[in-house]
């Protein structure tokens, strides 16, 4: 386990070998320095001295008796391996018996380990013999298929040494040679590559005889069992090691075998029959057997050619004995040896497929019983039976043909010229469409529905949801007259139209199939079309009025190329720039749609929710009426038409809009004119402070009573400084004094008041930071009129003021000063006084001081 150096290794000996046969020695090292590629010497000594043979690096190694034989190639080295050789022997004769040594020359650093190895080899005299049966040259075997055979061959040997002899049987198609049964030298049956279900099933089989022979017994032979066998043996000693190893190998040709194969064919190639006719098949077994057998066949009928047996159907069958299986409308009759004869009568159209025919050769044991020795079935044939068709006409014409969008269409297809028709026939419809277009492309037609032969309805994918909802209407009118009725004919069911009447005959069976089909020809459905026209004018039936008045105006209609139109109207405002209702500038007021059902769509005014009317005067005529109008009601009103054809299933369908042309109503007035302003003493404040931000309207012109004037105030406020944000609702004041306030989020508190009749103050109690941003008023003047009406005026925003909340430095670090100060001076007191405790009672030590004498100084002279 410590140690590591070169290790040389050679097979343990004595290897034993045949006189005359090749021997091959291994030589491989390992664990060795230097070059990868290693050098070996080999040598051979009979008794004490070695004798050098040949190298792998020396050309001049090999001594003077082996330099012929290692010339001639009879003696070479074979290098399998950077460190492994092999030395090649061809023909050793009793000569080359001895020890072989086979030498590395050193590449290692330090001589570590050992540097050669040797082996005996030990040459035997050759003893084994193989034969065949009676003689040398090969026999040749005629079988049948599903025949039996037998070949034997003889193997012995004299080899002085314990040696196991290992026999396999082989088989030659073509130029190479396979397995099919062996006895190897550890006495266990090994059959070939595809032999062993027939080696398990006991149809091959290997048995010993006296006299060292060796029989191959082949049962059910098959056409691929043919072709040259030969008794292949070889011979076999145990190694020194323990592993067996082969030391030599014979063969001999034992006989020829050819199978003649068995065929089953059908007589009858593709055929063609008619309905209610005969059909006449006959299936041949060819086969060389000429002794007794007896042939079982079986019909089949599939309808496909690449169906199985275990897919088709049985027919009938006939066994060994020619018993024959019952069946009303077919029989199977034995015509020869070797024919056999399928006769169907009354053939129907479900009998149309491929037939074929399966039979079994049987073969008498010795004991009575029968044997079945083979078994093939037949290529298909092909047989399609006509049906005897019926002979009619189909026509198709519109009963009902649309001129406008939604009129119903309906079709009529007539069977006509029925001829050669049977109680057994049933006609059925299928209803077609193609979409007709301009150029000659070619359009795939479209299934709208069909029936199946219990007239069954089969919804198409284009008509199913149509259907469904009844929308088309397919029925039976008679028993030669069907019909496909469209409710509602849309521009998409234009095109043309055809149907294909199918011809259903009753089979054996009470089952329906399909016999003919036969086309009508197209009719086209189209109908001119028109784009809509629609044309709306309004008209003021006051042309001069003033504010407190009734508005009215009327809108009439006219419209082309509609079908009994109906009319649904929208009116709607477009109200000065100024105006802050409509940012859009368009006002939808009041609507009546096609039903005559009235609704208010953007009218928001509470106080006068009865002030707008719209009705219907006549079926192209509309009134409005707005009731006492205000000056805010000033701008361009219009009215909006859309024009509704019937549609399917009761349903209106939009045709087209139209717009009439504007009516302006415009007060002529000279009136006060209001202004509005906001000012504020102190725009910057601090933090806590009450802000104070008024609202002054001023008036130009005409004076006014304050009691006929009246003013809605609403503050705004938007929190950035360039007003890009959204404004936020802070609170407001209507003309009646009542305050609405907007929700917040914040801890301060708003109240608005008026303070004078024009000016209106909004305060802002414990400002926050949140508090900041830019504030304005919004102001709708309200004036009443002579005849005392309130008007509301357009409303008016205020320039902005930017309102500024800053903090206070001094209120906002006093209170965290003072405490702070506070909570010091109360420490270091506690700390003098916890100082003080410990010194005075915790830390107090007494101490012994020694007493001196008070003595005075001496002088020097008294000392």
């Amino acid at each position: 386990a410590f140690c590591r150096g070169r290790i040389v290794r050679v097979p343990k000996g004595p290897l034993i070998r045949v006189v005359g046969t090749e021997v091959a020695i291994p030589c491989s090292v390992s664990d060795y320095d230097g070059p990868s590629e290693q050098n070996f010497d080999w040598e051979f000594s009979r008794d004490t001295d070695f004798v050098r043979i040949v190298s792998t690096w020396d050309s001049t190694f090999t001594s003077e008796e082996y330099q012929k034989r290692v010339g001639r190639g009879d003696i070479k080295l074979r290098r399998s391996s950077n460190d492994a050789v092999e030395l090649v022997i061809r023909n050793i004769q009793p000569a080359d018996q001895g020890r072989y040594k086979c030498s590395t020359p050193s590449t290692d650093a330090t001589v570590q380990g050992n540097y050669d190895a040797e082996v005996q080899v030990k040459v035997i005299s050759d003893g084994l013999s193989v034969s065949g049966s009676k003689a040398r040259s090969s026999t040749s075997l005629r079988l049948s298929e599903g025949d039996s055979f037998k070949l034997r061959c003889s193997a012995t040997t004299t080899s002085p040494e314990h040696t196991h002899l290992h026999v396999t049987w082989q088989v030659r198609s073509g130029s190479s040679w396979r397995d099919v049964l062996s006895l190897t030298h550890e006495g266990k049956f090994q059959p070939g590559p595809g032999y062993e279900e027939r080696y398990r099933s006991g149809d091959i089989r290997l048995d010993t005889g006296a006299n060292d022979t060796y029989r191959l017994s082949v049962s059910q032979a098959s056409s691929a069992d043919g072709g040259a066998y030969r008794c292949l043996v070889s011979e076999w000693v145990r190694g020194a090691d323990g592993s067996w190893q082969k030391i030599q190998e014979k063969s001999v040709e034992i006989a020829t075998v050819s199978i003649q194969r068995t065929d089953v064919v059908i007589s009858t190639s593709n055929v063609s029959v008619t309905e209610r006719d005969s059909l006449d098949l006959t299936c041949n077994i060819t086969t060389d057997r000429s002794g007794i057998f007896q042939a079982e066949v079986m019909w089949y009928f599939s309808a496909s050619p690449d169906d199985t047996l275990s897919d088709a159907q049985l027919l009938l069958s006939m066994d060994h004995d020619s018993v024959v299986s019952d069946s009303t409308l077919i029989s199977l009759s034995h015509v020869d040896r070797n024919s056999y004869r399928l006769l169907v009568r009354d053939v129907d159209v479900e009998d149309s497929g491929y037939y074929f025919c399966e039979a079994a050769i049987w073969v008498p044991l010795h004991n009575g019983s029968w044997h079945k020795v083979v078994e093939r079935t037949s290529a298909p044939v092909s047989v399609v039976v006509t049906a005897l068709e019926p002979d009619y006409d189909v026509f198709l014409n519109a009963s009902k043909t649309p001129k406008f969008s939604d009129d119903p269409t309906e079709l009529n297809c007539r069977i006509t010229n029925v001829q050669d028709t049977e109680a057994n026939i049933r006609f059925t419809v299928s209803w077609y469409y193609r979409q007709r277009l301009p150029s000659d492309d070619v359009v795939p037609e479209e299934l709208l529905a069909s029936m199946d032969a219990d007239w069954a309805l089969l919804p198409g994918d284009r008509g199913r949801e149509r259907i469904q909802n009844g929308e088309i209407i397919l029925s039976k009118k008679s028993a030669d007259t069907f019909s496909l009725r469209i409710q509602w004919t849309s521009e998409s069911d234009r095109g043309d139209y055809f149907c294909v009447i199918s011809a259903w005959s009753r089979h054996r069976n009470n089952s329906w199939v399909k016999s003919k089909d036969v086309a009508s020809a197209s009719v086209n459905i189209f109908w001119a079309t028109q784009d809509y026209t629609l044309t709306v004018e309004a008209v003021k039936l006051k042309p001069f009025f003033v504010a407190g008045h009734t508005f009215e105006m009327t809108c009439k209609v006219s419209s082309k190329n509609i079908k009994t139109p109906r009319y649904s109207v929208l009116i709607t405002a477009e109200k000065p720039l100024t105006d802050q209702s409509s940012p859009n500038g368009t006002t939808r007021i009041i609507s009546l749609n096609q039903d005559s059902v009235v609704r208010l769509e953007d009218w928001t005014d509470q106080t006068r929710v009865d002030g707008v009317v719209l009705e219907k005067v006549q079926e192209n005529e509309f009134r409005y009426r707005m009731y006492q109008t205000q000056i805010s009601d000033a701008g361009l009103y219009r009215c909006v038409v859309t024009a509704w054809s019937p549609g399917g299933g009761g349903m209106w369908r939009e045709a087209v809009n139209g717009l009439s042309n504007p009516i302006q109503i415009d007060f002529q007035t000279s009136g006060p004119v209001f202004n509005v302003s906001v000012h504020s003493d102190s725009p910057t404040i601090y933090q806590g402070e009450v802000a104070d931000l008024l609202c002054i309207v001023t008036m130009e012109g005409m004076p006014l009573e304050p009691d006929d004037m009246s003013f809605d105030v609403s503050w705004f406020a938007v929190r950035s400084f360039a007003l890009d944000r959204e404004p936020i609702l802070l609170a407001s004041l209507d003309r009646r004094g009542i305050v609405t306030q907007g929700r917040r989020n914040g801890s301060s508190e708003l109240s608005l008041e008026r303070i004078s009749p024009l000016e209106f103050r909004l305060r802002v109690h414990g400002c926050e930071d949140h508090d900041f941003g830019n504030h304005y008023c919004l102001v709708t003047p309200w004036v009443r009129s002579a005849t005392g009406v309130w008007q509301r005026e357009p409303d008016i925003r205020a320039k902005p003021i930017f309102l500024s909340v800053k903090m206070d430095v001094l209120n906002a670090f006093k209170y965290p000063l003072l405490i702070g100060v506070g909570l010091a001076t109360a420490i270091g007191l506690l700390s003098c006084l916890i100082g003080y405790c410990s010194s005075r009672w915790c830390c107090k030590k007494e101490v012994q001081e020694t007493r001196r004498e008070r003595r005075r100084l001496m002088s020097m002279e008294m000392d």
